[in-house]
């Protein structure tokens, strides 16, 4: 196939390039900067200029290609405060590649998270694949790309971990925790810290997209989840044996102070199944879970 990837430079468009590129499919990297460029040039796939707000490049490259992957994301806004404006930016770009797909058969991929599960209302279990809720943040743009499956789009969306890691990722909420815990001069969770954090590695949820690209049933919801709940005092421990610094239980009051943007997720219990996932597509995650990957030292290389 030949397929157009959003966000090709980023942390996971790293490494499904390659897992791309390695089944033989010929891809093209969406790249706003001279910087993403070079690493998309260098991963060895093509390159076509422009970003999410691009709207005509979107259609354009959709519907030139025999599939999409969209990894993109405005974190930028996220990372200020501005959900609402991420979002937005989302769907905008969503519903631009949808119309370069109308009617093809062809495959889109699109991104959400299992967190939105904690936000539909999901308590005191795993999450599923087929926990499915009306609205809300991110919400909307999954359920719209689910709902292109009536649109003759094979449709598929990753619901992925809050915690993707490996060390291919030098910005997510692992890195985050890390940088926090160096600064405050020790590692903290919240009361007990028995909440849970499922958790992926990037290798493992590269292949997964690849896989639902191939092969997913027009209007799946998939989960990239290999630990289905990791507790955050064990995330703690880890980064505080690694680091050489005390572990400390904090208030819920004291959360948004230690952990800043962070407050609410640190609480979050958010397990989660892939059991659907595994049985629909053969997946089968290969690569070391969360804290044996912590505990391999290049999270915390100076």
């Amino acid at each position: 196939m030949r397929v157009f990837v959003t966000g090709a430079s980023g942390h996971l468009g790293s490494a499904v390039l390659p897992e791309l590129l390695s089944a033989g499919h010929q891809v093209v990297g969406l790249a706003r900067s001279d910087a993403s460029v070079a690493v998309i040039e260098k991963l060895g796939a093509q390159v076509r200029r422009g970003g999410l707000s691009d709207l005509d490049v979107l259609r354009e490259e959709a519907a030139a290609s025999d599939g999409v992957i969209h990894l993109a994301f405005r974190h930028d806004l996220m990372l200020t405060g501005d959900m609402a404006g991420a979002a937005e930016a989302d769907l905008a770009a969503l519903k631009a590649l949808a119309d370069g797909l109308d009617g093809s058969g062809k495959p889109l991929v699109g991104t959400s998270g299992t967190a939105m599960l904690v936000m539909g209302g999901v308590v005191g279990r795993p999450g599923t694949e087929r926990d499915v809720f009306a609205g809300g943040y991110r919400i909307d743009a999954e359920n719209f790309v689910a709902d292109l499956a009536s649109r003759g789009v094979r449709s598929s969306i990753v619901r992925l971990s809050p915690t993707v890691h490996s060390s291919l990722d030098h910005h997510g909420f692992m890195t985050v925790i890390i940088a926090t815990a160096r600064q405050n001069g020790y590692a903290a969770y919240v009361g007990e810290g028995a909440n849970r954090w499922p958790a992926v590695h990037t290798l493992d949820a590269a292949d997964l997209y690849r896989l639902a690209l191939e092969k997913a049933p027009a209007g799946s919801r998939l989960h990239a989840v290999a630990d289905e709940g990791v507790p955050f005092a064990e995330i703690a421990a880890a980064v505080g044996r690694n680091l050489g610094i005390p572990v400390r239980s904090i208030s819920p009051e004291e959360a948004g102070d230690y952990f800043g943007f962070l407050g609410s997720f640190a609480q979050m219990d958010n397990p989660a199944s892939a059991a659907i996932t595994r049985e629909l597509l053969g997946w089968t995650p290969a690569h070391r879970g969360l804290i044996a990957d912590l505990d391999e030292g290049h999270y915390f290389q100076a």
